[in-house]
């Protein structure tokens, strides 16, 4: 059982600077968490891509119907991703 001595409400006071420290350290936090998910987000994308090239390298030809319009949604894609929307 907690006493009301022991019972600090879980924080800390902190000077200016010290306060200034903890916001800086947050915002690169969500930063890195943001860039991470687009890059698994890209990983995800492409991944699949590479995955199927490599499918039957004995043949020495692609066949690939649609290729451009398939390419330019993949690439609507990346860019989406690459934006952040």
């Amino acid at each position: 059982m907690i006493t009301d001595d022991e019972f600090d409400f879980g924080f800390t006071a902190v000077n200016e600077d010290e306060l200034d420290s903890v916001i800086e350290a947050a915002s690169k936090d969500d930063t890195i968490q943001s860039l991470q998910v687009k890059l698994d987000k890209l990983y995800s994308s492409i991944l699949p891509l590479i995955t199927n090239l490599k499918k039957n390298t004995e043949k020495d030809y692609i066949y690939w119907p649609n290729r451009l319009e398939k390419i330019e949604a993949f690439e609507t894609s990346l860019k989406k991703i690459y934006s952040g929307k």
